[in-house]
C-alpha cells in the first residue's frame, strides 16, 4: 500500500516523514481472540441463566407470585444475578463486535507506529515496544501481537502481584513476516535500554 490509497487525514498526520510500511489491517483483533471472547460470553449467559431459573421459578406458583415482606429477601440475590448477567452479555457483544470490526490502518517510520481507525490516531513510540512479539501465520498472511513496557499490575489471590502489558495487535495483513522485520529493526534501534547501561557505567 502506498501513501496515495490511504485517507487524507493520515496524510496530514505524515507529511513529509518517510514510512517503512503502510499497511491496512483486515481485523482489530486476531479471530482466535474474538472467537474466544464470544464462547466466554455465551458460557457466562449460559451458567448465570442456571440462577435465574433457579431462583425465579421458585416464585411462581400456578402464576401467582409469592414475595418476602417488602421484597427485602429478594433485592441482594436479584441484583447480583442482573449484574452477572449484564457482565455476561457484555462480554459476548463486545466478542461479536470485535468478530466483524476492522483493524485499520498501520504505518511505521523510524521513531513511531501510528495507528489510524476511522479518524482516531493512536501514536506508539518504538522504544515504547519490549521487542517481546507473537506471530501466527500461514502463507504469509496473519497476525503480529506486540508487548508494550506499558501495562498494569494485577493482584493474585494465592500469589504475588503480575505485571500485564499492554498489547498491540496488527492482525491480519499481508507480507506479516517482512513487516515483522522491519517492525524488529527500529525497535532494536530505539531500545533505550542499551543507553541507560551505558549511563551507568560511566
Amino acid at each position: 500500500m502506498n501513501a496515495t490509497e490511504i485517507p487524507i487525514d493520515l496524510k496530514e498526520l505524515l507529511e513529509n516523514e518517510k514510512t517503512d510500511f503502510i499497511i491496512k489491517a483486515k481485523r482489530h483483533e486476531p479471530l482466535r481472540k474474538s472467537v474466544g471472547g464470544v464462547f466466554i460470553g455465551l458460557a457466562m449467559c449460559a451458567f448465570i441463566s442456571m440462577f435465574v431459573f433457579a431462583f425465579f421459578s421458585e416464585l411462581f406458583e400456578q402464576e401467582e407470585v409469592y414475595f418476602e415482606s417488602n421484597n427485602s429477601e429478594l433485592i441482594l440475590p436479584g441484583l447480583i444475578i442482573f449484574v452477572l448477567l449484564s457482565a455476561g452479555i457484555y462480554v459476548l457483544i463486545s466478542g461479536i463486535i470485535s468478530l466483524f470490526k476492522e483493524g485499520g490502518y498501520f504505518v511505521g517510520t523510524e521513531t513511531r507506529l501510528i495507528h489510524f481507525r476511522k479518524g482516531k490516531t493512536t501514536i506508539t513510540d518504538w522504544e515504547q515496544f519490549t521487542g517481546n512479539v507473537k506471530i501466527k501465520a500461514k502463507n504469509n498472511f496473519g497476525d503480529l501481537e506486540y508487548q508494550l513496557r506499558t501495562g498494569k499490575t494485577e493482584s493474585r489471590k494465592n500469589g504475588p502481584d503480575v505485571f500485564v502489558p499492554d498489547i498491540i495487535y496488527i492482525a491480519a495483513i499481508e507480507n506479516v513476516y517482512e513487516i515483522e522485520r522491519k517492525c524488529k529493526i527500529r525497535i532494536k534501534e530505539n531500545d533505550p535500554t542499551p543507553a541507560v547501561a551505558a549511563s551507568q557505567e560511566m
